[in-house]
């Protein structure tokens, strides 16, 4: 049989690259079409990757751990003859694709040093200052003075300069060296992307670079810098941040001391550089609620047998709690927009994520037009989202869009927690565990009722404190007096 490509796959239209997490199958092994191949994770979802044909994994390109374009060359499959012989003579050249960029970057590095015209980027002469007259100025002299960020950088201005058939100009430079979800998020934050160093293949800033450059404080250099321009110590430690972002503080330890030290997973990695950065661009405030479960726990305890039956699942307590935010965002809608610059960007469609802990980390699945679904709809989008999660079967589109998250901690035990917000959405609803508690009614009655604490994370750059009770009012009246029986 003829020898077909394996490919690193497009998943989502925004995702220009892909992380190899596992390899499912070892060279020699047999594979049928469509059986789970390898294992990716993308800045989307993680998701398996089925085998495009039936045949022999002969070779594997790309190893676990490393990262590469989409429609890169990751493997390749034909008979047992093509492994036979490939275990032999074809092994190292089918890791070439990946090692050779890095190795090239190298030799390419003097190349430009005889022409001072490259504008993007600065040379190894501390004289010659990129183009940027806002921002560059300042910081050049610092970036002067460290050698290999200069030869890194000389290297990527002569391979964009064989790219575009002459000097390239500073849209070349930073399209070649950025993919396009690096470049919205840049463009989002005020960054100029000339300003951050790239570890990925030939130099390109990778998410991780920029998110890396984000939680050092990158987006403060340039003001910074041209406020105080008679102090050339304060922009020093911001500029040095620029051209090698430190690792992030840790407690210290020396060999033999009694410690474990396990690298994150990219999973792990991805939550936190996500979680930096949204407290780094929002306003987080927070607003508790207490609230009556009585109608939803006597509504799903009265429902639960005949709903079973039906449905051959459980009603569980989450979709009641989706129809009241939905009511709360219908009448409230800037808890359903983005900030967009000085643009608010009100969202039509309501698409609730909702948290779903996985043993290796945690994914929000969206239900799209959750408005427009019953509590049956609701429960069953759950269900089958949460499960195929789990599995690792979920595609991109489906835990993208997001306008609002939800999350339950509760179910863990949790009085109460104050979640993170979700960029871009402006507002998180955590839930804490129902507990039976003692209250007091309008009466004076003393009474056991089955409470729980809601927090309301927003933020406040566009939702004001009024604003988000007002919202939170709505979700506990509704949960409280709601007749969910004719929603069913």
């Amino acid at each position: 049989m003829a020898k077909i490509d394996v490919i690193m796959p497009q998943m989502g239209e925004s995702i220009a690259e892909g992380t190899i997490v596992k390899w499912l199958k070892s060279p020699g092994d047999s594979v049928k079409r469509d059986e789970p191949l390898f294992e990716i994770s993308t800045d989307k979802v993680d998701a398996e990757i089925p085998s495009p044909a039936d045949g022999v994994l002969v070779a594997i390109s790309v190893p676990e751990g490393e990262t590469v374009e989409i429609n890169t060359v990751v493997a390749v499959i034909g008979d047992s003859m093509d492994a036979t012989s490939t275990n032999g003579d074809t092994a190292p050249e089918a890791a070439e694709p990946v090692s050779a960029p890095a190795a090239t970057a190298s030799p390419a590095a003097p190349t430009p040093t005889p022409t001072p015209t490259p504008t993007p980027t600065p040379t190894p002469t501390p004289t010659v200052a990129p183009p940027d007259p806002a921002s560059a100025p300042p910081i050049n002299p610092a970036h002067a003075t460290a050698p290999a960020v200069a030869v890194a950088a000389s290297a990527t201005v002569a391979a964009v300069a064989a790219a575009v058939g002459g000097t390239p100009t500073k849209e070349d430079l930073l399209r070649t060296r950025s993919t396009p979800v690096v470049r919205k998020i840049a463009a989002e934050q005020g960054i100029d992307l000339a300003h951050v160093t790239g570890t990925g293949i030939s130099g390109r800033v990778t998410k991780n670079d920029l998110l890396a450059y984000i939680e050092a404080g990158g987006p403060a250099v340039a003001p910074t810098v041209a406020a105080i321009p008679a102090a050339p110590v304060t922009p020093a430690a911001p500029t040095a941040v620029a051209a090698a972002p430190p690792t992030p503080a840790g407690p210290v330890f020396q060999p033999g001391d009694n410690v474990v030290v396990e690298p994150m997973s990219l999973m792990r990695k991805k939550i936190a550089q996500h979680m930096v950065m949204s407290k780094a661009t929002s306003a987080h405030v927070y607003t508790l609620y207490e609230i009556d479960c009585s109608n939803i726990m006597n509504t799903r305890k009265a429902v639960q047998e005949d709903y079973v039956r039906q449905h051959g699942q459980k009603l569980t307590i989450t979709p009641f709690v989706i129809k009241a935010i939905v009511e709360g965002l219908r009448q409230v809608p800037i808890l359903n927009a983005s900030v967009d610059g000085d643009n608010i960007v009100y969202k039509k469609d309501i698409n609730i994520g909702v948290a779903v802990a996985l043993d290796w980390g945690l994914i929000v699945p969206v239900i799209k037009n959750a408005d427009e679904l019953s509590l049956v709809g609701i429960n069953k989008r759950l269900s089958d989202l949460a499960g195929r999660a789990r599995s690792k079967q979920l595609k991109p589109d489906e835990v993208s869009g997001g306008t609002f998250t939800l999350t339950n901690p509760g179910v863990f035990g949790s009085v109460v927690g104050f979640p993170v917000i979700s960029q871009p959405q402006v507002g998180i609803l955590g839930l804490g565990g129902i507990e039976k508690r003692v209250k007091v009614t309008d009466d004076d009655a003393i009474v056991i009722k089955p409470m729980m604490f809601t927090c309301l994370s927003y933020d406040h750059r566009i939702v004001d404190g009024a604003v988000a009770d007002q919202f939170l009012t709505i979700v506990k009246k509704t949960l409280e007096t709601a007749d969910f029986k004719s929603l069913l």
